[in-house]
C-alpha cells in the first residue's frame, strides 16, 4: 500500500460511535489505533471522523449527512483513500467508493496489507495470501459490476458475470492449493514440536497487545536481534531463543504476534500457527505498555485471546513495560495491583533486568519439587538427565534404579515421558 515515491498516501479515518458500554475499546481510542495502523502501512492520516449512531447503516455504513460532509472535504484535502474502522460488507464498500470516488479500505483490509508487508517466512506469506483470498472471494461481485452492464441481451450472459465465475473458480482453486500446502507445513511443525516436547526444556511465550515492547524485551533477555520497531505488528513470525537464568534451568522464550482490537477472524485462523506457540508454552509473559492510556483495555483484549486459545490456566507474569513514560506512577501502581504477579520495568532504558529474573524465578519456584522415580537400567540416559537438570538427593540400585531428585516438575514430566514413547 506504500507509494514507491516519497509522498505518502493521504487518508481520512472514519468510524461509528455506537456508545455501547460493553465495548472494550472506546471509539476515540479505536480510531486512534486505526491511525497508528495507517502509519504502520505508510499512510498519512489527515483527519478523523466519527458518527454517533447505534450501529452502521446496513447498506451505506454512514448516514447521508456524514457521507456528504466527507465527500466535500476529500478534494479539498487531496485525499486518496478513506479508512473505515470496521469490516465493511461488499454493499457498504461499493456505496462508499462510489460516493467518495476514492479507494475505501476497511480495517480488515488494512491489517491484511500490513501483514502482507511484514510476513517473512514462506509459511507466513502463505497464511497472509490465504487470508487475503478468503477476504476477496465474497467481494468479487463488486469488482465486476461495472462490466455486467455490457451484456444482458435475451439468451446471453454478461461478460462481467462470466468473468466473475471464472475468477471465483480460479480463486477457489488457489485457496484449496494454499490450504493443502499449509496442512503439510502444519504436519511438519507438529512433528518438530513433538520432538521438542521430549527435550527437557521449559518454554515461555511473550504475549500481549501489539507494540507493547515484547521484541525489545526478547532482545534484552536473550541478546538476540528480533526486529523491534515502534510500529504495530513489527513481529509476525514466532521467534524462539534460549534464556539462561542464574539460579534455574535453561528456558526457551518465544516472541509471538501482537494482539489487537477487532483482529480479523480470517487472521486469527490464518495465524493460529503463530498463536499455537502460546498453547504449547509452559508459562506466559504478558507484556503491557503501561504508559498507554488504554492499557487496561489492552489487557482485557489480550486476556480474552489467551482464554480463547485455552491458555489462561498457565502461570502468567505481567510485565508492565515503558515505566519510564508513566506520568502518575502512584495512581498506576494502585490500578495494576490486581494483576499478580507483576513487575514494572523499562526494557529500553533499564540498565539491568534483575527484577524480571527474580520475578520469573518466583513464578517457576512452586514447580520445583522433590520427587522419586523408578528407572529401568536400560534407560541410564534418563538418570543422566536428572543429574543434568535437577539436584539428585539419592540413588539406589535394586531391581530398578530408584532416584530421588529435586527438580522443576515441568522438566521432570518431560524427562520421564521418554519412558513411554512408542
Amino acid at each position: 500500500m506504500k507509494h514507491e515515491n516519497t509522498h505518502p498516501i493521504k487518508a481520512f479515518v472514519v468510524g461509528i460511535d455506537s456508545n455501547y458500554h460493553n465495548k472494550t475499546l472506546a471509539t476515540k481510542d479505536s480510531l486512534n489505533e486505526l491511525k497508528d495502523l495507517a502509519h504502520t502501512a505508510g499512510i498519512e492520516v489527515v483527519s478523523i471522523f466519527s458518527q454517533k449512531q447505534k450501529q452502521p447503516v446496513r447498506g451505506t455504513y454512514l448516514g447521508k449527512g456524514k457521507v456528504d460532509e466527507i465527500k466535500m472535504l476529500i478534494p479539498i484535502n487531496n485525499i486518496q483513500c478513506v479508512l473505515i474502522d470496521d469490516e465493511l460488507t461488499p454493499a457498504q464498500s461499493k456505496f462508499l467508493e462510489e460516493s467518495f470516488n476514492v479507494k475505501v479500505i476497511d480495517r480488515t483490509a488494512l491489517i491484511l496489507d500490513i501483514f502482507a508487508q511484514r510476513a517473512q517466512t514462506y509459511e507466513a506469506k502463505l497464511q497472509v495470501e490465504l487470508a487475503q483470498l478468503s477476504y476477496l472471494l465474497p467481494r468479487l461481485t463488486r469488482l465486476w459490476t461495472h462490466l455486467s452492464r455490457l451484456g444482458g441481451g435475451i439468451g446471453t450472459r454478461g461478460p462481467g458475470e462470466t468473468q466473475l465465475e471464472v475468477d471465483k473458480r480460479q480463486l477457489s482453486t488457489k485457496v484449496n492449493y494454499i490450504k493443502t500446502k499449509l496442512k503439510k507445513i502444519q504436519k511438519d511443525r507438529d512433528l518438530r514440536r513433538s520432538k521438542r516436547r521430549q527435550l527437557p526444556t521449559i518454554k515461555g511465550a511473550l504475549v500481549g497487545y501489539t507494540n507493547a515492547g515484547k521484541s525489545t524485551l526478547m532482545n534484552r533477555l536473550t541478546k538476540s536481534a528480533v526486529l523491534a520497531e515502534n510500529k504495530l505488528f513489527a513481529t509476525l513470525d514466532p521467534t524462539s531463543r534460549k534464556l539462561n537464568l542464574k539460579q534455574s534451568e535453561q528456558i526457551i522464550l518465544t516472541d509471538t504476534v501482537g494482539f489487537i482490537q477487532k483482529l480479523p477472524t480470517l487472521l486469527v485462523k490464518a495465524f493460529y500457527s503463530t498463536l499455537e506457540e502460546v498453547t504449547d508454552a509452559d508459562f506466559l509473559l504478558h507484556v503491557v505498555d503501561v504508559s498507554h492510556p488504554c492499557f487496561d483495555e489492552f489487557i482485557q483484549t489480550s486476556t480474552q485471546i489467551i482464554s480463547d486459545l485455552q491458555a489462561s490456566q498457565k502461570p502468567i507474569l505481567y510485565i508492565f513495560n515503558k515505566w519510564d513514560c508513566v506520568k502518575n506512577p502512584n495512581t498506576i501502581k494502585n490500578k495494576i495491583a490486581i494483576y499478580q504477579p507483576h513487575i514494572c520495568i523499562s526494557t529500553k532504558y533499564d540498565t539491568t533486568l534483575d527484577s524480571f529474573e527474580s520475578a520469573l524465578e518466583d513464578l517457576l519456584a512452586p514447580f520445583k519439587k522433590t520427587l522419586t522415580f523408578f528407572i529401568p537400567y536400560k534407560r541410564m540416559d534418563i538418570i543422566n538427565l536428572f543429574h543434568q537438570f535437577g539436584n539428585v538427593e539419592s540413588v539406589s540400585y535394586d531391581e530398578e534404579v530408584t532416584i530421588k531428585v529435586t527438580i522443576n516438575e515441568i522438566l521432570a514430566e518431560k524427562i520421564i515421558a521418554s519412558l513411554y514413547k512408542n
